[in-house]
């Protein structure tokens, strides 16, 4: 696969609208052409340590960050600048099932039609590539393919190394 954009959410607790933080990189022909970080106000707004352990964000770091529907906007942007079928591009994560997730119930927390994306999933390829693997974590993942993922659970980091594995693997 050459063109798609890569994506990782972060969220603030176990709601999947409650995203906190979005990565996205764009790939074309085979080249990384744009990336795209934003910390997010999330929805329903609040933090459990548990997450707030994994990632870093606290409330303090997004009590005056944008609405999701406002970095979407922004996203919609960039994705317009650079690809001419914007809306049926693929996206790709890393457990693609949650960035999914996270996406649908977003979109459908602020009442946005869902445009039915297309997702591709490195962990399931990966899991197919890599059968021997002790894991298959995004971090032994993406060293597997030979990059060095050093902030992980940074959204844009996270999506930087997605797009790596599914460079070598989709």
């Amino acid at each position: 696969m050459e063109n798609f954009i890569a994506i990782d959410f972060e969220t603030a607790n176990f709601e999947r609208s409650s995203v906190c933080s979005v990565g996205i990189i764009c790939v074309k022909n085979g080249k990384f052409i744009d990336k795209f970080y934003s910390l997010i106000n999330p929805r329903p707004n609040y933090y459990t340590a548990r997450c707030s352990n994994i990632h870093g964000i606290t409330g303090k770091d997004t009590v005056n960050a944008a609405s999701f529907p406002q970095v979407w906007e922004q996203i919609i942007s960039m994705l317009k600048s650079h690809y001419e079928d914007y809306m049926t591009i693929p996206f790709v994560a890393h457990n693609s099932p949650f960035d999914e997730s996270c996406l649908k119930e977003v979109f459908n927390y602020h009442n946005i039609p869902y445009p039915n994306y297309t997702f591709y999933d490195t962990l399931k390829a990966a899991r197919a590539s890599f059968p021997m693997l002790a894991n298959h974590q995004l971090h032994t993942v993406s060293a597997q393919c030979g990059y060095n993922l050093n902030n992980h659970h940074h959204a844009l980091a996270d999506a930087e190394a997605c797009a790596h594995i599914a460079l070598k693997l989709l």
